[in-house]
């Protein structure tokens, strides 16, 4: 479809059944799910395992051909955690499993099919032995991962950096940088005096539900029920 043709009352049924869903489903699996969050299509995320924190204002998108999966484990007394910070933005196909810890800060943000481990997950030289070595991994506050990028056991992201799309992060990155490739090698340098914008300046507004609900009332105004139904069944070349 080339626009929206939901009428705006289904829009925002559409919206309370993603949220009743989070409410339901997903909130009792984890130990903490922050407030105003907003999940959309939230049965394609998946939650496994215990010590799973999410903070406030988190957007999660999923997708049926692109699941979000928050796994940790148990074993022999190891227990894996994953603590997300307030007003991060996970997108879909994203991945992140936990033998030990991976702690992310505010305002992240996980481009599609990035991948997070803090584990091997078997042994190098026994490969019937779960888990390997593991050693925590943290994100820093206003950390962006590229697109299906992946983030290896023990490293540290530095406030502010941004990790490439495909690149394979297997050493530390300092703050205020950006790395790409295969091993991840620095690229530039950002300058940490620069004004920044964070998703907390924009989520933050006390105001933004209010401006977001008038953006749609005006956007979907004309958008009637049958025509809706009519783009579903037979959709036109300007639809």
């Amino acid at each position: 479809m080339r626009q929206d043709h939901r009428p705006y009352r289904l829009k925002r049924l559409l919206a309370k059944i993603e949220s009743r869903w989070v409410a339901h489903f997903l909130a009792p699996q984890a130990e903490r799910f922050g407030a105003n969050s907003m999940v959309m299509k939230p049965w394609h995320v998946k939650l496994y395992g215990a010590g799973i924190n999410i903070g406030e204002q988190i957007h999660i998108i999923a997708g049926q051909d692109r699941p979000v999966a928050l796994t940790t484990w148990n074993f022999a007394g190891q227990q894996g955690a994953i603590d997300i910070g307030d007003y991060c933005l996970v997108c879909p196909g994203v991945r992140i499993d936990s033998a030990a810890q991976v702690r992310i800060g505010n305002n992240c943000m996980l481009a599609a099919g990035a991948y997070i481990s803090d584990a091997d997950w078997h042994d190098h030289y026994d490969r019937t032995r779960p888990i390997g070595r593991f050693a925590p991994v943290i994100l820093e506050e206003n950390v962006w991962i590229g697109e299906g990028a992946m983030v290896g056991k023990g490293i540290t992201i530095g406030e502010n950096s941004i990790v490439g799309a495909k690149a394979l992060v297997t050493r530390d990155v300092p703050p205020n940088t950006v790395v790409g490739g295969n091993p991840a090698t620095v690229l530039k340098s950002l300058d940490p005096n620069a004004p920044r914008r964070t998703r907390a300046d924009l989520l933050g507004n006390p105001d933004l539900p209010e401006e977001l609900d008038r953006l749609e009332r005006y956007l979907l105004a004309g958008n009637g029920w049958l025509n809706w139904l009519r783009t579903l069944i037979w959709p036109r070349r300007d639809d």
